[in-house]
């Protein structure tokens, strides 16, 4: 008997002992990530930029796959478990991917766009990628997927769609007409070429599309992925330069057609089928329409008198060409505070950062951190609750927090998002629902 105790003892106190060292660990980490939250919600951080996960308490059970599946969580916390239920932690720090709802073994998670307290624009698609223009289709950013290998995968899956459609009158010289060379448009014209349609594409600046207008040396996320003609791109994390010259590469090896510098302007119905596109160089009839154009739209103009100087510019592509110059970044969101903390550090500059409102409530706690701690040394000065009034050729007038003051300036760069292009899709007759937390 006394042996039959001893035996359970000692197989019974190993694993009491390793399950309360678990229950400790679980326990440090909950209260770690629940002061994440709350430091996260204190300083407004509370609103996902697109696609993000809505988790049903009732169904999660605690088992963390979903933060181990988050390309993000390596960089940057997003999702933890507290009281043993997976819970957003870090709202702005969710940038889409998506991969939690896969992970999740008992679809505990929903993918939404959206919150009570912001809605987004969405265009209304069928399951094939087409709106409710018969024959117009959009992939990638435009429909709520900005990630890389989501834009690449949509815009693969859409031209097969368009391949699917019969096409009665041959007369009519373009099967489909890709509009935006980013991620999803250049695929798609990849994929055009691969299966011999007749397509034709227009970028209105260079290929990558908004991955162009990233500055220099920004990291960019993205997962293996297969393009037609080229074969399986390998990145996980890259350079924008780097992903640049693979698809500039891959253009021309491939010899893929990119009509580049040509801006779509009005998108009708063809009263001999199709639809006809004007440009600012041309006019194209298609039977069909690939929309693979980013939701940044037209930069949103502060609306200051000279505002107009060749000096202002609307995001950021190299900080070198600002060394040695008095510099003004107007925004708080990520954009405006990696512009500033990259220019800053280029000898010589002299950096202010204007923004409206009272703290970053839209920027990633490692920007704010780093203008955090560049406006301690002097290497930033902070304007919060600013706004700009007038531009001169050598100056800016600013109101801080009710006073006017004049500082010098010899380049400014306003990162006050983009007016998306919401009336675009309306005037083409393309249906809009604007998302507040749903599906």
């Amino acid at each position: 008997m006394q042996y039959t105790i001893d035996l359970y003892l000692i197989y019974l106190l190993p694993i009491v002992f390793v399950w309360a060292i678990y229950l400790l660990h679980g326990k440090r980490k909950s209260r770690r990530n629940l002061a994440l939250k709350t430091e996260e919600f204190e300083a407004g951080l509370t609103e996902p930029a697109s696609l993000h996960p809505i988790i049903d308490p009732a169904k999660c059970m605690g088992c963390g796959t979903c933060v181990g599946a988050c390309p993000e969580q390596l960089n940057h916390p997003v999702l933890g478990l507290i009281d043993n239920k997976a819970e957003l932690i870090a709202p702005t720090n969710c940038i889409g991917h998506g991969s939690c709802k896969t992970a999740c073994p008992f679809d505990a998670i929903t993918l939404v766009f959206g919150t009570e307290k912001r809605g987004v624009d969405i265009p209304l698609l069928a399951p094939n990628f087409e709106t409710t223009m018969p024959g117009i289709f959009i992939a990638g950013e435009l429909g709520g997927m900005g990630l890389i290998r989501n834009a690449i995968v949509q815009g693969h899956k859409a031209l097969d769609h368009i391949c699917a459609i019969p096409r009665g009158d041959q007369t009519i010289p373009l099967d489909v007409l890709i509009i935006g060379a980013g991620p999803a448009g250049f695929c798609a014209s990849l994929r055009a070429m691969e299966k011999k349609i007749r397509y034709k594409t227009i970028e209105q600046e260079s290929l990558g599309g908004t991955v162009f207008q990233f500055p220099r040396g920004k990291l960019v996320m993205t997962a293996p992925v297969k393009l037609p003609l080229a074969g399986e791109m390998k990145f996980t994390e890259t350079t924008k330069e780097k992903l640049l010259k693979f698809w500039q590469q891959v253009e021309k090896k491939t010899g893929v057609q990119i009509n580049y510098h040509e801006r779509v302007e009005k998108i009708t119905p063809s009263d001999k089928g199709g639809y006809e596109v004007k440009t600012n160089k041309d006019r194209y009839h298609t039977h069909t329409v690939l929309l693979t154009i980013g939701r940044r739209g037209t930069p949103r103009k502060l609306g200051v008198p000279g505002e107009d100087l060749s000096k202002i510019t609307y995001r950021l592509i190299d900080p070198e060409q600002y060394r040695n110059q008095h510099v003004l970044v107007v925004g708080g969101g990520d954009s405006a505070l990696e512009a500033a903390t990259s220019i800053a550090a280029e000898p010589g500059t002299t950096v202010t950062l204007s923004y409206r409102s009272g703290a970053f409530n839209r920027a990633k706690k490692k920007n704010r951190q780093k203008v955090d701690n560049a406006a301690k040394t002097g290497e930033i000065n902070l304007l919060l609750s600013s706004n700009v009034l007038g531009f001169t050729q050598q100056s800016v007038t600013i109101n801080s927090k009710g006073k006017q003051i004049e500082i010098p300036n010899d380049a400014a760069i306003i990162c006050a998002g983009g007016i998306l292009p919401t009336g675009f899709l309306k005037e083409t007759g393309i249906s809009v629902e604007t998302k507040h937390g749903t599906a």
